[in-house]
């Protein structure tokens, strides 16, 4: 490309070679793809990159002295330098220190013309070295025209030199030193830099433009170094001020000489510098300081008028910029195409040397052109010879693994992991923590990770943990000794306490008398409740009083009962509890007989909705019906079941979004895509959490969580009654992400504390580290189950990531690596196929195929956004600059709605509930389908024209299903499918509609691909 070495952009690869006999810098340089257009001082953005970076190039100040930069008459051969500048510098009397800013400079070589443009220095600094135009002039003289007889200072130098200026500034005699150090070429053929100012230099005003004068200076020569004295004058206009001033430069350049130069080579003991043109310009809104000099390099000269330069000196030349001009007499020259081009001279093309064979490549190689040379690669499994022509064949490089020369500490503490191309690295052993050559035992007692009731002792890579006296179980649960001779209220209260311990608990700690007997007045010390118990620690119905008022007066306890609480009993009291002690109208409490049965009835609340039940609470499938008509419940008999019904759901029906927000979980209904503000509700807090990551299970209609503060991960049903269930409460430090594969019935979650990726079942049984190495910062984690696969982020601020493995963690590699800062919220779409992320550091919403090819933006100016999850075409994701709930249109990438929560503060993970499972692009009738579908799905009978029709019969209460006669099939009903529909959707390809037919109480469902 324009700009670059012959050489690949990081140096020779192995089975490349680069052709030999460059004379110079400028000759191992490819030239531009075509010329810049005259007249303007923005360079090609290809032509500037360096090192993947871009360097500051423009210069609207000196448009008028670039409009010469076209290329195509033999000039504008350019040559790159990368540098870094520090500085200790005191600007009038205020101390100013940098380190380690850029520096770039670009000169074109056949002209003498260098421009230098420094980053990031401090506005104070940087407008009071513009007049220093030492700091570019260097580059000037390195790479100045070179007249007859004359040779510029990288002629003498070479690459690596040293020079130290010292500057006199007049009239306040300030001094400063520069030393600047270049450190040879880089692999890319760049000239690498180092610069140091310190000193102190006169203060000049924001804002001032500063104009120096053209000059000359004389240098000196030895056998390694370069000496020169001058002084320059310089004026500066900020406003309508001038001010003038001068200072007194010496530069002493020392070097190594070449010992294989020539020895005829004379050099002139002494040459004169001119510098044309000088342009110094300062922007403090890019914070870019900028020069440009145009220099020439030749013998001292008097005062007399100078003879014509010739037009191969001055650049005037008409030759090919593939070509050399070699000056004749006067202002004569002539043209020749460099080797590896052919033409007159004022015309040149290249030669292909693969297809002449005019190369010396030889067997097992490959000749690859470039323009005016041509490259050897040897093909896979070989490598040059000592000629650098022929390959031969490669042999395999040690496995330091397996030969015992690599460094990690021992295989009980660490593993090593070879390369393949003899390199190796080392990772310490879950237990074990250090780089991997040195590695440690890990405390893991210190980390709290038995249960409170239970000791741990700590092992060499691992840990065990027992229950204390008067506990069983496996030292992560233990609950109380029935057998140990403790009563009951003091079973409960050491198991109670025990609990307590762990953060986000909110259990009620029972109070005992010194018999180890209830007490017959029972408060809750987190929520302020009091009520009365019975001898056996069971509520006497309607005792219990909210917090602040007067405890009830519970007297001498009566006896114990003969029964234990039913399920009914509990599930009212717990449903009570959480109530608050009172349920509201709106709210649903199961109704229990005397004995604590279930009432065959049973209504919700005061909304006269009711419907049936068995023995066991679970509601008789076709029993429900309509204000105003109350079914016939018999006791024991169950009804035949026609399909599924959900329970009653409180609030919890449709499709609403669940947000994390500290310790509370939101809830926000919309109707296919908008967001229904005013019905946005709490759906569950827990005191003393900070809930981060949410999945949801369509299957079981369960919503998962992680605790960072409680170190555990949860669950909740979205269904009446449900409380929340803690699944995995050891082995946890600060668990983020996670993610539920609905179909393999499995749950994933990252670690960003421990590193790692972990897998159970969702029961959190079976659990698996599936990765421990090469991981930092560990948040997002989604999951693909029809295609097997798993993604996560890796914020790592050095290197970030999104990572994809298969389920069962093979075949992990890096999907996007490129353009990424911090990539907090992840999503797969199983019915677009695609993941999409949410960049807290580039400000972006992008999405790939699942493979990572078809990289694409959808929004490129998002605020701070942590979490996401995306729904029909949009996507919803919470908003950290906001504090809000912010929607995406996926198509458009228009931002079409907002909500902020009344409680303003950080907004965590968020995931979407809704009554189906997707089915992605698994099709009608597969496992993956099958696996998927929330109700009964009739299978197709033939083909499209036997498919079985459906048809919805409208009742008061919902649809039934009656099949339709083949007759009525129409051709554009592409699958026939079941499910329940609450509401009329538009017509889109993920989602069933019902469309009206002859009559307004029957209607088809049609479901498209």
């Amino acid at each position: 490309g324009p700009g670059r070495p012959l050489g690949p952009p990081t140096g020779e690869r192995p089975g490349q070679q680069r052709t030999r006999g460059a004379r110079s810098p400028a000759q191992q340089r490819l030239p531009p793809a075509r010329p810049a257009a005259p007249g303007t001082a923005v360079f090609n953005e290809n032509q500037m990159r360096v090192r993947g970076r871009r360097p500051a190039t423009d210069f609207p100040a000196i448009a008028p002295f670039l409009a010469d930069i076209d290329t195509s008459g033999g000039r504008g051969r350019v040559l790159y330098l990368n540098g870094k500048v520090s500085g200790h510098l005191r600007v009038g009397h205020t101390p100013v220190h940098f380190t380690d800013v850029d520096l770039h400079a670009y000169i074109v070589g056949n002209d003498g013309r260098a421009y230098t443009a420094i980053s990031h220095i401090p506005p104070p600094a940087a407008q009071a070295l513009l007049p220093l135009t030492p700091l570019g002039g260097l580059f000037g003289w390195l790479f100045a025209l070179e007249k007859p007889g004359s040779e510029n200072g990288f002629s003498l130098t070479g690459a690596t030199f040293v020079q130290d200026t010292e500057v006199t500034f007049y009239p306040g005699e300030e001094r400063l030193r520069i030393t600047q150090t270049a450190e040879g070429l880089d692999p890319e053929n760049y000239l690498s830099m180092k610069t140091s100012i310190q000193g102190q230099v006169p203060y000049v005003p924001a804002n001032s433009t500063a104009h120096l004068a053209p000059y000359k200076e004389i240098y000196h020569h030895s056998d390694s170094a370069v000496t020169s004295t001058s002084s320059r004058d310089y004026y500066l206009t900020f406003g309508a001020v001038n001010q003038t001033g001068s200072y007194r430069i010496h530069q002493n350049i020392t070097y190594q000489g070449c010992r294989h130069a020539p020895s005829h080579r004379a050099i002139p003991a002494a040459q004169q510098l001119t510098v044309d043109r000088v342009f110094a310009l300062y922007s403090e809104e890019e914070g870019v300081l900028r020069f440009a000099v145009a220099n020439q390099i030749g013998p001292v000269e008097g005062d007399s008028d100078p003879a014509p330069v010739n037009p191969c000196y001055d650049g005037s030349h008409t030759c090919d910029m593939t070509a050399r001009c070699h000056p004749g007499p006067g202002t004569h020259y002539t043209c020749e195409c460099t080797p590896g081009y052919q033409g007159d001279g004022r015309s040149c093309v290249d030669v292909n040397e693969c297809a002449t064979g005019f190369h010396r490549c030889g067997p097992n190689s490959m000749c690859v052109n470039l323009p005016g040379s041509y490259r050897c690669e040897c093909r896979s499994g070989y490598t040059f010879a000592d000629d650098q022509h022929t390959c031969i064949l490669m042999a395999p490089p040690p496995n330091p693994c397996e030969n015992g020369t690599h460094t990690c500490a021992p295989a009980e503490q660490a593993r090593c992991i070879p390369h393949g191309d003899g390199t190796f690295s080392c990772a310490c052993l879950p237990g074990y923590a250090g780089d991997g050559h040195q590695c440690s035992d890990v405390d893991e007692c210190s980390e709290n990770s038995c249960h409170p009731a239970a000791t741990c002792y700590n092992t060499p890579g691992s840990f065990s943990c027992h229950c204390q006296p008067g506990y069983l179980g496996d030292g992560f649960q233990c609950t109380p000794d029935s057998s140990s001779g403790l009563k009951a209220c003091q079973q409960q209260q050491l198991y109670a306490q025990a609990q307590h311990a762990r953060p986000g608990t909110r259990l009620h700690i029972p109070q005992c008398d010194e018999q180890g007997d209830f007490l017959p007045l029972q408060c809750h010390g987190s929520t302020g409740f009091c009520w009365c118990v019975n001898s056996d620690g069971h509520e006497v119905p309607g005792t219990r009083t909210p917090p602040g008022s007067t405890p009830p007066h519970c007297g001498p306890p009566p006896g114990p009962t003969q029964r234990p609480r039913t399920v009914c009993e509990r599930w009212k009291e717990s449903l009570l509890e959480h109530y608050g002690g009172t349920a509201r109208d709106d709210q649903y409490v199961p109704q229990c007989d005397d004995l604590g049965r279930f009432v065959p009835l049973q209504c919700h609340g005061k909304s006269d909705f009711c419907w049936c039940v068995d023995k066991d609470g679970r509601e008789v499938a076709g029993t429900r019906t309509q204000p105003g008509v109350t079914p016939t419940c018999l006791p024991e008999a169950v009804p035949p079941l026609i399909g599924a019904m959900p329970r009653p759901e409180d609030s919890l029906t449709g499709s609403f979004l669940v947000y994390a927000q500290g310790q509370r979980l939101g809830r926000l209904p919309f109707k296919r895509t908008k967001l229904l503000k005013d019905q946005a509700s709490t759906l569950l807090s827990m005191h003393g959490s900070i809930i981060v990551g949410l999945d949801y299970d369509c299957h079981e209609r369960k919503v998962y969580w992680t605790d960072v503060a409680g170190r555990v991960i949860s669950r909740i049903g979205m269904q009446p009654g449900a409380e929340p269930e803690v699944i995995i409460n050891s082995g946890l430090l600060r668990p983020e992400g996670v993610a539920i594969d609905f179909i393999h019935r499995t749950m994933y979650w990252t670690d960003s504390g421990l590193d790692q990726i972990v897998r159970t079942n969702l029961d959190g049984s079976e659990r698996e580290i599936l990765f421990y190495v090469d991981l930092v910062n560990p948040r997002a984690i989604t999951v693909d189950p029809v295609g097997g696969n798993l993604y996560w982020t890796d914020w790592n601020r050095d290197a970030p990531k999104i990572e994809r493995s298969s389920l069962d963690g093979t075949g992990r590699r890096i999907l996007i690596g490129k353009d990424i800062g911090l990539p907090n919220g992840l999503n797969f779409d199983p019915v677009t196929e695609m993941l999409c992320w949410a960049d807290a550091g580039t400000r972006k919403l992008e999405c790939t195929l699942r493979d990572g090819t078809g990289r694409r933006v959808i929004q490129s100016n998002l605020n701070y956004p942590f979490s996401m999850v995306s729904y029909i075409d949009h996507f919803y994701y919470t908003d950290w600059r906001r504090d809000a709930v912010i929607s995406v249109n996926a198509n458009t990438g228009a931002v079409t709605e907002e909500y902020l929560p009344e409680q303003r503060s950080h907004l965590y993970g968020i995931t979407a509930v809704f009554p189906y499972c997707p089915t992605g692009k698994a099709g009608c009738g597969t496992p993956a389908a099958a696996a998927m579908a929330p109700f009964p799905v009739p299978a197709p009978s033939g083909r499209y024209s036997e498919l079985e029709k459906l048809r919805l019969r409208h009742t008061q209460g919902g649809w039934s299903l009656l099949p339709l006669q083949f007759s009525n099939y129409k051709p554009n009903n592409k699958s026939a499918v079941a499910t329940w529909l609450q509401d009329t959707h538009p017509w889109s390809p993920h989602f069933p509609h019902r469309k009206q037919v002859n009559t307004a109480t029957e209607e088809d469902l049609a479901f498209t691909n």
